[in-house]
């Protein structure tokens, strides 16, 4: 048999809530469907945010605490919604899920990564999809910095997967000059990555604590494993086998 190739898709709240305030069950079905269409050619890890952004949906929190101890809270309320809702898609498509939740200090301690490894390889291995999110109980680097970007790049890196999918809501990145002009144009296939950092324009989305320079952040990680990135429009319906096809516009950084 062929092995499978491995695709890490990275999915921030900005696609998950469709740009609204509420997690789309509509677009979990979407990536749902795409997985079960690939799933013969390629095995998927996911990494999502979202667990704030559903807690949101339902619970106002009281509390004199900072905000980002308040997002802590949000963060542990949403997050069992959160794979409940990835669950119960999922099955309807016969997919199996998993949840893992890992901090930054896992990536460094050489027992916790050889743990990551050896259990994330085994649920593969078994036909089940582990959906990755930062430990927000007890590290506050994604509410901080980085929409789970930088934990995206650091587990494809450590798993040595094929290809790392970021979606986001644009087609790509986009060529400054275009920006400027309203007249947004994708690079479609990156070589110079020096040349890329220069083209960035950095801008945060509504939902999502990254924005552009935290996806380069990212990609400078996984080139540095040798893995290809592309950056994909993940609002789009089928936004992953469109990519596979090329039938959309999007970033290749290779």
């Amino acid at each position: 048999m062929q092995k499978k190739k491995r695709i890490l898709l990275k999915i921030g709240s900005n696609t998950l809530t469709k740009e609204t305030n509420n997690i789309s069950r509509g677009k979990i079905e979407d990536i749902a469907n795409q997985i079960a269409k690939l799933k013969d050619s390629y095995e998927f890890i996911i990494v999502s945010s979202g667990a704030i952004a559903v807690a949101k949906q339902f619970v106002k929190l009281e509390s004199k605490q900072s905000a980002v101890f308040v997002k802590q809270a949000l963060a542990s309320i949403g997050q069992p919604h959160l794979i409940r809702i990835y669950q119960e898609i999922f099955r309807e498509y016969g997919l199996l899920t998993s949840q893992c939740l890992l901090s930054y200090s896992d990536f460094e301690r050489q027992e916790s990564k050889t743990n990551i490894v050896n259990t994330i390889n085994v649920l593969v291995n078994n036909n089940y999809i582990p959906i990755i999110n930062e430990n927000d109980t007890v590290a506050t680097d994604e509410i901080k910095f980085g929409d789970n970007d930088k934990l995206a790049a650091l587990t494809a890196t450590l798993l040595e997967v094929d290809l790392l999918i970021i979606a986001t809501n644009t087609n790509g990145i986009y060529t400054k000059e275009s920006i400027k002009n309203n007249t947004p144009i994708t690079i479609k296939e990156v070589t110079n990555f020096e040349n890329l950092k220069n083209e960035v324009v950095n801008s945060k989305s509504s939902h999502g604590s990254g924005g552009m320079q935290s996806k380069i952040a990212a990609v400078a990680l996984a080139k540095k494993a040798n893995i290809e990135t592309w950056i994909v429009n993940g609002l789009e319906d089928n936004f992953i086998t469109n990519a596979c096809e090329n039938k959309v516009p999007f970033t290749k950084i290779k």
